[in-house]
């Protein structure tokens, strides 16, 4: 925190809590923060105190946190969501709970920060963690989409939930339950693709500033996620580059994955492309966890709803789905799972 404290007013190092190629960077970053890269190389994302500070005042302001009250670390400081429970605390004059690696009964914080899986797991079976969450006087949840039938099971377990969605590129969450912050604007592409511009916005790719320079344009940062309006909110529908084409037709994994759970409730699944001479790209999904739906019944069902192109070429069975520490399915594990034949 000391440090942190620093690094924003500039009387110290800019701080980068994972390994980064760089040694020397631009006065203006106070911290550098490395993607997760789920599937791409990993981009080392520059972030100004104005950036950070910005995303901090304004959740603090959307929550109604006051100065004293506290925030509870549940998720690693590695990424941009457990940065930032520390710099929202020292907004607020206090330190947060630093509760990642917790037994036993969690002491009382106002406000925390989870991924989806800490909610599953809460409520279901995790009785210290659900207590905590349900104490609090709001929940964030990001990294993730949050699946409906989850969020209507913590709200009926009464857990304040407020689904966050933004980026490293974005300081975090920059959009609540599908209304963006005060100082945010949200344009869709002709493409359908979500464009951001925000006080939060990041400096620079350290790594790849070429790249970073392609992706914003008056303001706007060009995301991967596709996304609408609807009722005025918005909602995220999709990846672009969850996109793969096989046998010439372009096909969404995460619309096979939406198709797979509607029809055959409870299926833990997660879909994925291995290069193939004949398709171009050969559509995999595997399946986790104790339900096991019919393939023949699931190729159907893809074939039926998207396209004859949608067929699994092959199903994988694993004890679970991989996943990055911020709780997005790992790809391109997944595919060197497929590759190596192996668990």
């Amino acid at each position: 925190m000391t440090r942190l404290a620093k690094a924003l007013v500039g009387e110290g190092p800019a701080m980068a809590l994972s390994s980064i190629s760089s040694s020397r960077i631009a006065s203006a970053i106070a911290l550098v923060v490395s993607t997760s890269g789920t599937t791409s190389s990993a981009k080392e994302v520059g972030l100004s105190t104005e950036a950070i500070l910005t995303s901090a005042k304004a959740t603090n302001n959307y929550l109604g946190a006051a100065p004293g009250q506290i925030w509870s670390l549940l998720l690693p400081l590695t990424h941009i969501a457990g940065v930032n429970v520390l710099v929202r605390s020292l907004e607020l004059g206090t330190t947060p709970l630093d509760l990642r690696k917790h037994e036993g009964k969690y002491p009382h914080a106002d406000f925390t920060a989870v991924v989806p899986t800490q909610l599953f797991r809460a409520l279901n079976g995790d009785n210290e963690l659900l207590e905590h969450l349900k104490s609090a006087k709001s929940v964030l949840v990001g990294g993730a989409a949050v699946d409906t039938q989850l969020r209507e099971q913590a709200n009926i377990a009464g857990i304040k939930v407020i689904e966050s969605y933004g980026m490293t590129e974005t300081c975090g969450g920059c959009v609540y339950d599908g209304n963006p912050l005060p100082g945010t604007k949200i344009l869709i592409s002709d493409s359908d693709l979500i464009r951001i511009s925000t006080g939060s916005l990041a400096t620079t790719y350290l790594n790849d500033p070429q790249g970073w320079d392609h992706l914003v344009e008056d303001g706007y940062f060009q995301t991967s996620d596709t996304g609408e309006f609807h009722d005025g909110k918005l909602i995220v529908t999709g990846r672009s580059d969850d996109v793969i084409i096989t046998g010439g037709e372009n096909i969404s994994l995460s619309a096979v994955e939406k198709v797979i759970r509607d029809v055959f409730t409870g299926v833990e699944c997660a879909a994925f492309a291995v290069n193939d001479s004949q398709w171009g790209q050969s559509l995999h999904l595997a399946i986790a966890g104790s339900v096991q739906p019919d393939q023949l019944a699931i190729n159907e069902s893809l074939s039926s709803q998207i396209s004859k192109a949608a067929k699994v070429k092959r199903f994988i069975i694993v004890d679970k789905l991989p996943r990055t520490s911020l709780d997005k399915i790992d790809r391109q594990k997944l595919v060197e799972i497929a590759l190596g034949d192996t668990r």
